[in-house]
């Protein structure tokens, strides 16, 4: 079997690298040419557009960074509908929101591509082990033909129905506590920090404890180590927030803790931050504090 994915960022090249372990033919399209070279030195198809890299294959994962990529990949100049043969089963594996999601599908569907709502989480440690989490909904044959595929990246698909629109439904809510977790870890650090608590004996004590989170273990030591390498940078939290916040408006439900979290990230991210690891949040809440976090100059 033949598979492309679009996007090799952090998720997608783990993806990608993980379909390459699992003996499939894959074709990489991104658009930095460095990460190409990377691709085709893994042993990957390097393909510069979307058309030229779905041209011959059965699965297309998407793993670009928002709906108006998506749109862009798929439908735009050289996109991926330029080329792609009828009955293709394209996997949106990018986080959007679910009206978004609902809408791409049902242009793919009409052009005779088949659609599975593939949001996923993990982080790129587990995307690279082939261990990531899958929030999957669509039609039983999409599931099918896509399934080979799906077991080479993933440790656990969740089938939540047979329309795309839930897997993002549910991939929303992952992000509301995803990045409130972060936050709270941002703001746990910073007042460690300011009360003059070495943080490394913190870190220990807290990832096994009640107060833990999954968030809190693997942000917290990027904190620890002063590490901002961009595993997910800010921005995207400024998206996925984001969409928790317009989403929970339309529904008319209260999400005051989002409305929080987002308002931090937003407030990196204007800060210059937007690029960093979305722990660099944590710095905000240093500075505006007089605190000193482990990669901040005194």
């Amino acid at each position: 079997m033949k598979t492309a994915v679009i996007g090799l960022g952090s998720m997608g090249w783990g993806a990608a690298i993980s379909l390459l372990k699992a003996g499939f033919a894959v074709h990489g399209c991104d658009v930095r040419s460095d990460v190409l070279t990377r691709f085709t030195e893994a042993g990957g198809d390097a393909c510069t557009t979307p058309a030229s890299a779905v041209d011959t294959v059965d699965v297309v994962l998407i793993y670009v960074i928002n709906s108006k990529q998506v749109e862009d990949v798929l439908f735009g100049q050289n996109g991926a509908l330029e080329t792609a043969r009828p009955s293709t089963v394209f996997l949106l594996c990018t986080t959007m929101a679910p009206s978004a999601t609902t809408a791409i599908a049902e242009r793919l569907e009409a052009a005779g591509m088949q659609v599975i709502d593939a949001p996923v989480s993990g982080g790129h440690v587990r995307a690279l082990a082939g261990e990531i989490t899958v929030m999957a909904s669509g039609p039983q044959e999409a599931f099918d033909r896509a399934s080979a595929v799906l077991d080479a990246i993933s440790a656990k698909v969740f089938r939540l129905g047979d329309r795309p629109g839930a897997g993002s439904q549910v991939k929303m809510i992952n992000q509301l506590l995803a990045g409130v977790h972060i936050a709270a870890t941002a703001e746990a650090m910073t007042l460690a920090a300011k009360a003059g608590i070495d943080l490394k004996t913190l870190y220990e004590v807290i990832r096994v404890s009640a107060g833990s989170s999954w968030m809190f273990e693997n942000r917290g030591e990027h904190i620890v180590s002063g590490d901002y390498t961009p595993r997910s940078a800010v921005n995207i939290f400024v998206k996925d927030l984001g969409i928790v916040a317009s989403e929970a408006e339309r529904a008319g439900a209260l999400t005051p803790l989002t409305a929080t979290a987002l308002s931090l990230f937003v407030e990196a991210s204007e800060a210059g931050l937007g690029l960093e690891d979305d722990a660099a949040v944590a710095k905000i809440l240093a500075r505006k504090s007089g605190a000193i976090l482990p990669g901040m100059e005194g």
